[in-house]
């Protein structure tokens, strides 16, 4: 006996412009709201009758599995999204497909080895110990967490990824990443998308953010080629991989692949941090067993915390992964389907832009109870053994899952370790920080916390 394939319900919007206003306003809302109304698979229509793209979106753990793992090889990086993302920011891994994927891929996983980015963790301490420097010489006591840990996650992909100070970088990237991201999304969305040579006034400004961030990229690089290979850092080693089957990076893959890292490397960090230290501060019970969890392992001291610390801070990495479910910093993985699928017993079709949504699935009451409520517990080995493997994919899956997730989590672990060793966190907003997402999640006001040395 077979079961009846059906045809991905259509989400009730606006008769002249479908869903384009709603996925550029409040594409997160949208897509909870679509689930909620019309079920774990279903067909957004963007733009007027005549122009419209349709977007079939898969909310379902199982569904996101196929997508992104059981099914990789059908749904590929195709999509319009990524095609306006590539042109942004360049074909680095992010956005790479086939053999350049491939390629690139080789000659980058090396630098990522658990045993190569466990020797990072003295410079997460570091830069730990420097931001706690700066926040007990300032003056008052009052610390906005989305902007600070934007700050210290790029220090730490600057020490770690580039061997360089990132200060002055910092600036750069926080002026012309957002609106970038932006500028791409809208583009994706857009039924008629003027092509970037004519002169409009978005398309000049998405040039000159693009051209600022060529230049810091081409700057970092120029920084590490006199280093003959012996710095440990990433660009150094960039610069100077090869291997007899793939060669080397050239110059623009050199530029492609420092940018991709530059931008995921501090943005997925950036928002555990911040969200971690955020929610600690909102529950105050649960802030102070993690304190004393890290103070028995890392003491009241100066001693600086190494990779096997964290299989010592079980609780601490439990809230990191429970903010990562909260707020995923890719909330949207888009592809597009190369022939004929059924996803959850509805069919998508060849050639169809997909989603599949962290966001949504992180709050999906099949697999979460209350999945608004701040609950670290979620990820006992007993409670994460239970649930489906892609009820939760802050680093997306499959052949094309993120290949810094390990680091990711080093950096926020022994991050917010060292931080909370020196000081409690006491929150100052009434309510969550409210979200948005272009192309990551994105803050859309501020998480003021009220910071006091401990002892």
């Amino acid at each position: 006996m077979t079961s009846e394939v059906r045809e991905a319900p259509i989400v009730t919007a606006n008769p002249v412009l479908g869903s384009m206003n709603d996925l550029l306003t409040d594409p997160l809302g949208t897509y909870e709201r679509a689930r909620r109304d019309h079920g774990d698979v279903v067909r957004f229509r963007a733009g007027p009758p005549g122009l419209r793209a349709d977007i079939h979106a898969v909310f379902s753990a199982e569904g996101a599995q196929q997508v992104l793992a059981g099914q990789a090889a059908n749904f590929r990086k195709d999509n319009v999204f990524y095609e306006e993302l590539r042109r942004s920011i360049g074909n680095g891994l992010l956005t790479s497909q086939d053999e350049t994927y491939l390629r690139q891929r080789r000659l980058v996983q090396p630098l990522f080895t658990r045993r190569r980015v466990d020797g990072y963790a003295g410079q997460v301490a570091a830069e730990g110990a420097a931001l706690a420097g700066e926040w007990r010489e300032r003056d008052g006591d009052v610390v906005e967490l989305v902007g600070e840990m934007h700050r210290f996650a790029l220090r730490m992909v600057g020490r770690i990824l580039f061997g360089t100070d990132m200060e002055k970088a910092f600036d750069v990237v926080e002026r012309t990443l957002p609106p970038l991201q932006a500028y791409s999304l809208k583009r994706g969305l857009s039924p008629v998308k003027p092509p970037r040579s004519w002169p409009t006034p978005a398309n000049r400004r998405a040039g000159r953010l693009q051209g600022e961030l060529f230049a810091l990229c081409d700057e970092i690089i120029a920084s590490r080629r006199g280093g003959g290979g012996a710095s440990d850092d990433l660009a150094s080693l960039l610069v100077h991989a090869r291997n007899a089957e793939d060669g080397s990076l050239d110059a623009d893959e050199l530029r492609e692949q420092v940018l991709i890292f530059l931008v995921a490397g501090h943005e997925t960090t950036a928002t555990a941090l911040a969200f971690a230290l955020h929610l600690l501060a909102r529950h105050p019970e649960e802030q102070r067993r993690v304190q004393e969890e890290v103070d028995g392992v890392l003491g009241g001291g100066d001693r600086v915390p190494t990779a096997a610390d964290m299989e010592a801070l079980p609780r601490l990495t439990m809230v990191v992964k429970e903010a990562m479910r909260l707020y995923p910093s890719a909330p949207v993985i888009g592809r597009r389907a190369v022939g004929d699928a059924v996803i959850d017993g509805v069919r998508i079709p060849a050639g169809a832009d997909v989603i599949v949504s962290p966001w949504v699935t992180h709050r999906h009451p099949a697999y979460w109870a209350e999945p608004g409520r701040f609950d670290p517990g979620r990820f006992t080995a007993e409670a994460e053994g239970g649930r489906p493997r892609y009820a939760w994919f802050p680093f997306g899956g499959g052949p094309r899952a993120c290949i810094g997730q390990h680091l990711s989590m080093l950096e926020s672990v022994l991050g917010v370790a060292v931080l909370l060793r020196d000081f409690a966190f006491e929150d100052l907003e009434d309510g969550e920080v409210p979200v948005g997402a272009e192309v990551t999640l994105r803050a859309k006001g501020v998480a003021r916390v009220k910071v006091a040395p401990r002892g």
